[in-house]
């Protein structure tokens, strides 16, 4: 599978942005998906995650109730909506695909997941 990640960019604080993974190689409705994170320096960071058929979603708490995790699997593609973004969402964002089986603990860790896209910036200045 291989995934591509896009719509990063430089956004005001307060501001939008709307991120995009699509999928190709493999049935993409058969795969969950999770949106991370990273920094220089830290780990990657759980951001969100939805399971293969778009029923559950799981979310870390930073972002709860700014960001918003979908999936179009007609179009093979994610999306990750973030609004009222903060200059600590900063981060080089990484969109990744799960053959297994959804559990909400599982899905936040990055070593659960089989497939990686390349990552997209996001920068949101003060």
């Amino acid at each position: 599978v291989q995934l591509q990640a896009s719509g990063g960019g430089l956004v005001q604080a307060g501001g939008s942005l709307r991120l995009s993974c699509a999928a190709s190689g493999r049935t993409f409705s058969s795969l969950n998906v999770g949106w991370f994170r990273q920094v220089p320096g830290k780990e990657r960071e759980f951001v969100a995650a939805i399971v293969r058929g778009g029923g559950y979603t799981n979310y870390a708490d930073s972002v709860k109730g700014r960001f918003t995790i979908s999936r179009d699997n007609a179009k093979n593609t994610a999306y990750l909506q973030m609004n009222t973004l903060k200059p600590e969402d900063t981060a080089v964002y990484y969109c990744a695909a799960d053959q297994g089986v959804w559990n909400v603990v599982r899905m936040t860790k990055p070593n659960k997941y089989d497939y990686w896209g390349q990552g997209t910036l996001v920068t949101v200045s003060s």
